[in-house]
């Protein structure tokens, strides 16, 4: 459907394009954004105004109700371009489910496929010069909502503000990374949020991040808020281990549900792997470090893609995982969605979402 059938998307160009200050050689990771945004706003039950403004600030209340009781989702998507100029979108329609999963957990109302793929087509056809042509580098996305009533009060506000914001970027992670194995720090339990990519997820995971940083680590692992024995995620990415001939991810409702993660094991049956979606011990993990079965681990994530793991801490040790040029799953599947994703290769899935 034809956003424009249902929602008038009014278009405001920008006057000053900031597009001429980029170096494109040198990006770093969401600190330069496009010359727009679109923004809808969500009250009396509908969405109404959706237009594409040039990018700058927003003005708000300070009793509005997303500062104080914390309803506010985010996605993170990542756009392409390819040899010939095309810009393509990678796996959106994901991206659009489950924010709308997430919506629903924290009783915001959801943003209709219109408003949300036909608005990022048409905000990214007006800003395609900003997708950075060069490969390694794409153009990053985020989608977010946010109540916006201006009352105090513990309840669902009865309004809502969408934008999406775009900024070219280069590698989140730019060699291997290493991570603590948390167990005393708590990022989600059973029955709570998860699953969902809300704001309080991630600014929990703040201070524990910090002290694994002291150590000397880049990332947290995270482990069950139960027991602290089964692995969850790392603070920015999903975790996936080859243990023996099997592609092992863990899995549950305290996991973020992540769009890489998903490719990489469909990926993975594809190509005839054994895969398994399970719980995975810390012992299990150590264990198969020390015998060797464990081959290759790395976190997967929009902005992550894959990042391969070097060493993991655990209980003020550290163990070492095999050298990268020999992971053969892991080189494996980053090579070919680098060319998929480029356009280097024809779209059997039909994963890339172009913008006319």
């Amino acid at each position: 459907m034809n956003a424009t059938e249902n929602y008038s998307i009014r278009v405001e160009p920008t006057q000053n394009s900031r597009l001429s200050q980029v170096d494109f050689d040198n990006l770093k990771f969401g600190k330069i954004l496009s010359d727009h945004m679109l923004v809808a706003d969500y009250d009396d039950g509908e969405w109404k105004s959706v237009s594409i403004v040039p990018y700058g600030d927003i003005s708000i209340s300070p009793s509005m109700s997303a500062l104080h009781y914390g309803q506010a989702i985010f996605e993170g998507i990542k756009a392409y371009k390819f040899a010939d100029g095309t810009v393509s979108i990678f796996r959106p329609d994901r991206n659009w489910e489950r924010f709308n999963k997430s919506a629903a957990r924290l009783q915001m109302p959801e943003v209709p496929e219109e408003i949300f793929m036909d608005g990022l087509s048409k905000l990214l056809d007006i800003d395609r010069n900003w997708v950075p042509a060069k490969e390694g580098s794409s153009l990053y996305i985020r989608p977010f909502m946010f109540g916006t009533e201006a009352a105090l009060g513990v309840h669902p506000s009865k309004s809502y503000k969408f934008i999406i914001i775009t900024g070219p970027v280069g590698a989140y992670y730019s060699k291997p990374i290493s991570l603590k194995v948390e167990t005393y720090y708590t990022r989600a339990a059973e029955g709570g949020v998860g699953f969902s990519k809300n704001a309080g997820n991630y600014a929990l995971s703040l201070y524990p991040t910090q002290l694994a940083n002291d150590e000397g680590y880049d990332q947290i692992m995270w482990t069950d808020a139960a027991e602290h024995k089964y692995i969850e995620e790392a603070g920015t990415a999903n975790l996936i281990f080859r243990i023996g001939d099997t592609i092992i991810t863990p899995h549950g409702d305290t996991i973020l549900h992540g769009v890489t993660r998903r490719t990489i094991m469909e990926l993975a049956d594809k190509w005839g792997y054994k895969t398994e979606q399970r719980k995975v011990s810390v012992q299990e993990l150590i264990d198969g470090i020390k015998s060797g079965t464990v081959t290759e681990a790395f976190a997967a994530g929009t902005a992550a893609t894959i990042t391969h793991i070097s060493r993991i801490g655990f209980e003020g040790q550290d163990y070492n995982l095999p050298p990268v040029e020999g992971r053969e799953f892991s080189n494996k599947v980053l090579n070919y969605l680098n060319e998929l994703r480029y356009g280097k290769l024809a779209d059997s899935f039909g994963w890339n979402y172009l913008v006319k």
